[in-house]
C-alpha cells in the first residue's frame, strides 16, 4: 500500500527538481518558468496528500486555488515572453532588464 511517506518524497524530489532547475539554468525564462511550476506542483501534492491522510477537505481546495493561480500565472508569464520576443527577438534573462513601460 502506498502511504503517505511515498507522496513526501516524490513531492520533495520534485521541489528538488525544481529549485535546480532555477539555479542552473538562469538564462532561459522557459525553463525558469517550467521550474516554478514544478515547485507549485510539489506543494500540491503535499497538500493533498496530507488532506487524505487527516480526512479534511480543505487542502484538495487549496490545491484547487493553487492549479488555478498557477495556470493564469503560466498564461501570463507565457504571453509576456512572447510580446518579449516580437519586440526584441531574444527571451534570454540578461536582457530582460531592459523593459521600459
Amino acid at each position: 500500500m502506498i502511504g503517505i511517506e511515498h507522496y513526501l518524497v516524490a513531492a520533495a524530489a520534485l521541489f528538488v527538481i525544481g529549485v535546480f532547475g532555477i539555479f542552473l539554468n538562469r538564462k532561459n525564462i522557459i525553463v525558469i518558468l517550467m521550474s516554478v511550476e514544478l515547485i507549485l506542483l510539489s506543494a500540491n501534492i503535499n497538500l493533498v496528500a496530507f488532506s487524505a491522510y487527516l480526512g479534511d477537505l480543505g487542502g484538495q481546495i487549496f490545491s484547487l486555488f493553487i492549479l488555478t493561480v498557477a495556470a493564469a500565472e503560466a498564461a501570463i508569464g507565457l504571453a509576456i515572453l512572447v510580446c518579449y520576443h516580437r519586440n526584441r527577438g531574444t527571451i534570454q534573462v540578461e536582457d530582460v532588464n531592459v523593459l521600459r513601460g
